[in-house]
């Protein structure tokens, strides 16, 4: 996903929702998105054993991550907390986080889609909702790593600024920048970082879902070539404003660029919002036109029912013709993640006109 606006539209405020976070730091170090070192026992950093569900290992543990950060554990981290998309990730490449912090939990109980397939059941809940991290219990959890994504430069998605000191006295932090890199480079990097943390990547489920995942990329890439004349633009939304993707800050909506799909996309963002979005009032939401809408689909965003009511919308073409289908905006980065997606896109992709823009 894309750093989309990334939260309740309401509740969480207009800095949620344009992905603004906070930052956590742990250790010094160079490279980046690469484990390194060695000592006594196993290597440090790489899946030398399949321990997906925390194995022993001896020997020093090194990862440097995406802010260049150099972590070094004494042995390789079993107890790990993550944002629920990190988590998410993690644990489709193996990974068993013991806790979860990140929208895991819909008001009706049931799992919200930016968790995954975690087993909500069997996790610990930090916090659910932007702003809330429980430091008591995330330090009762005795937790060896923490893991988050980062839409923002060295920020820890939904890591509280008033709670980074305390986060960083429990554990040390990883961070996996998720913008302004290639979708495939991004899952890859969770999968090394699984390997690291003892998951097997040669795992039926892993090597099936990379499968699935290049099926996927296949079928779009074809479907693209046959229909050079259909558009499509995504946008996600709040009252007061439309939201239209600048796509080389998405990494899935410019991987299905790269792919050959058409998309409408502004030729800069909107400054003032930092970057991912051209940001149009409602009277203004005609700028663009496509014969598709993906319209984000996550639970604290505007619904598309909602969205019905204001006058330019209804007008809209895509919306006309009833081209208007999901963007799954918070999909967790891992190949079944966004093989599931893509497949998702193809059977809508594949019914819908590429004539409805006059």
């Amino acid at each position: 996903m894309s750093a989309v606006p990334r939260r309740t539209l309401a509740a969480l405020g207009i800095a949620a929702l344009l992905g603004v976070s906070a930052c956590a730091g742990t250790s010094t170090g160079t490279s980046t998105g690469t484990s390194t070192g060695t000592s006594t026992g196993t290597s440090t950093g790489s899946a030398s054993t399949p321990a997906a569900s925390g194995g022993q290992t001896q020997g020093e543990w090194t990862w440097t991550d995406d802010r260049g950060k150099t972590i070094t554990l004494p042995k390789r981290p079993e107890r790990i907390v993550a944002q629920s998309g990190a988590a998410a990730a993690l644990w489709d490449f193996g990974v068993r986080p013991v806790g979860v912090f990140g929208p895991h939990k819909l008001k009706n109980g049931g799992r919200d889609p930016e968790v995954g397939e975690v087993d909500i059941d069997t996790v610990e809940s930090i916090g659910n909702v932007w702003g809330e991290f429980n430091v008591e219990k995330y330090a009762s959890l005795q937790p060896d790593l923490l893991v988050a994504g980062m839409y923002e430069k060295n920020k820890l998605w939904y890591v509280p600024d008033e709670s980074l000191d305390a986060i960083d006295q429990i554990a040390p932090t990883v961070g996996v920048q998720l913008s302004g890199k290639p979708l495939p480079g991004i899952i890859e990097q969770y999968g090394k970082l699984a390997a690291a943390l003892g998951a097997d990547p040669g795992a039926p489920a892993v090597t099936e879902a990379k499968k699935r995942f290049d099926a996927a990329s296949a079928a779009l890439k074809d479907l693209a070539a046959k229909r050079p004349g259909l558009t499509v633009m995504v946008v996600t939304a709040t009252p007061d404003a439309l939201y239209v993707t600048y796509k080389p800050d998405h990494p899935d909506v410019a991987y299905w660029s790269e792919l050959g799909l058409d998309i409408v996309s502004p030729e800069r963002p909107t400054e003032s919002e930092g970057g991912f979005w051209e940001v149009l009032s409602w009277e203004n939401a005609d700028k663009y036109q496509a014969d598709v809408i993906l319209v984000d689909a996550r639970a604290q965003s505007m619904k598309v029912e909602e969205m019905a009511e204001k006058p330019t919308w209804a007008e809209l073409p895509a919306v006309k013709a009833g081209q208007v289908y999901p963007w799954h905006a918070a999909e967790r980065y891992s190949h079944l993640g966004y093989a599931k997606v893509m497949e998702e896109l193809v059977s809508e992709l594949e019914k819908a006109r590429d004539d409805v823009v006059s």
